[in-house]
């Protein structure tokens, strides 16, 4: 379907990219599992898997059971979230564009075939086999770039430094056992404070700052999964609006799917 999107991932560098698509006229669905482990849950279409519906800087997702349902739902104006973890809807609907923004730093099973239009976002694929474009999604000077032939650059497991501060900024799970906030994202945090509980194990910070990231209370998590993300600028604004860097990948997207747009249009011409 010409214009219709389908993004398999809703985290937040997957819902920055549907709502930048969605603001320029998009039709947007997103897949996901049912037990999504989203940390900036404030800024991911995927917390709509447990509340029913989110919005994010004006943009309302709304959890839909099946592909009709959301069609009509972006019909009406909003984003439709599934839990699709096989992304079954893309045979349903037969989007123009799909957008795999997992970031699993592996293809776990999309195809350049599979659409008109099919991009990828980080490391694990390769641009012009298994996606038409792949767009950069490491912090640094190609962030956001689009490529459109080779891969991405590699993941190096280190998280992005803010202020100075890169593995210490993030909470891990200490322990096996099940994850329950004593926080909530936007809360000042000092460091050494308790942030959470795993099982009867505290995780506390490592750092000062404003909680910018949480997992959703009852998931089980196994030690050192990554549990939250504490922002030392201490914005808590921050924490409610999409990152720069989600903005820029969606910046990415956008440019490598009206640059393929418009080569399928010369295409239809000339053929």
């Amino acid at each position: 379907m010409q214009h219709l999107v389908v993004i398999k991932g809703a985290g937040d560098l997957a819902s920055g990219v549907a709502h930048r698509l969605h603001q320029a006229g998009f039709l947007v669905i997103m897949t996901e599992i049912p037990r999504p482990t989203v940390i900036r849950r404030a800024v991911a279409f995927a917390e709509a898997v447990y509340s029913g519906a989110t919005t994010v800087e004006g943009v309302t997702a709304r959890l839909v059971t099946g592909p009709e349902e959301a069609l009509a739902q972006t019909m009406r104006g909003e984003i439709a979230v599934m839990v699709d973890p096989e992304a079954r809807v893309i045979a349903a609907l037969r989007p123009e564009i799909i957008v795999d923004a997992i970031l699993t730093k592996t293809n776990l099973g999309t195809s350049i075939d599979q659409a008109p239009i099919v991009i990828a976002l980080g490391p694990g694929f390769t641009a012009g086999r298994d996606a038409h474009a792949v767009v950069e999604t490491k912090r640094g000077h190609y962030l956001g770039r689009v490529i459109w032939e080779g891969e991405a650059l590699p993941n190096t497991g280190i998280p992005g430094e803010v202020m100075g501060y890169t593995e210490a900024r993030v909470l891990r799970a200490p322990a096996d056992g099940i994850f329950k906030g004593c926080k909530v994202i936007g809360d000042p945090v000092a460091a050494g404070e308790i942030v959470a509980m795993v099982g009867e194990v505290p995780l506390p910070a490592r750092i000062s700052g404003v909680l910018r990231g949480i997992l959703h209370d009852g998931l089980e998590v196994t030690p050192g999964m990554k549990a939250g993300d504490i922002d030392p600028r201490g914005e808590r604004d921050y924490c409610f609006t999409i990152s720069e860097k989600a903005r820029a990948v969606a910046g990415g997207v956008l440019e490598a799917i009206l640059h393929l747009q418009g080569r399928l249009g010369k295409d239809k011409i000339t053929g």
